[in-house]
């Protein structure tokens, strides 16, 4: 993984960027008008995107509720998966999540997405539930995950 990478959090500037990695990242993304209205009138949402030599490569959502974090979604530019990028902005969120005082994240994943799944097993999500028919393109199940924070 190259030195430049860098993480701050999202502005309304950065919507374009996001939607590109959205569009390119999942089969019902959201638009345009979703991050806009994410960014400006909901007080719970904070958004890490991830920055590689000044170019946005990957972002996560989180919606921050008292002590509970809901990871809304994460997604990392195609040509950037599997070196290690993911994990990187995963990491950086939970550390994001813990300084401003969450307790536990939660998650819905594709029953299909075993690469995702494997990724927040490995900071110590676990299954927790299935949501029936979660995803409204193919009315395919979702995992539900959790991690306790306090415990990594």
């Amino acid at each position: 993984m190259e030195k430049s990478i860098h993480f701050r959090l999202m502005t309304v500037n950065d919507i374009d960027q996001v939607y590109e990695i959205e569009v390119n990242s999942f089969t019902l993304p959201w638009s345009k008008e979703a991050f806009y209205n994410e960014m400006t009138k909901n007080e719970y949402a904070k958004y890490i995107v991830m920055e590689l030599d000044d170019k946005l490569i990957g972002y996560c959502g989180l919606w921050a509720i008292i002590d509970e974090g809901h990871i809304t979604n994460i997604a990392v530019l195609p040509d950037y998966r599997g070196k290690k990028y993911g994990e990187a902005l995963l990491d950086q969120v939970i550390k994001f999540s813990k300084a401003i005082g969450l307790k536990t994240l939660t998650l819905e994943v594709r029953v299909s997405n075993e690469i995702a799944q494997n990724l927040y097993k490995k900071f110590g999500f676990q299954a927790g539930g299935i949501r029936k028919n979660y995803y409204t393109d193919n009315y395919e199940d979702a995992l539900v995950m959790w991690v306790n924070l306090d415990e990594l």
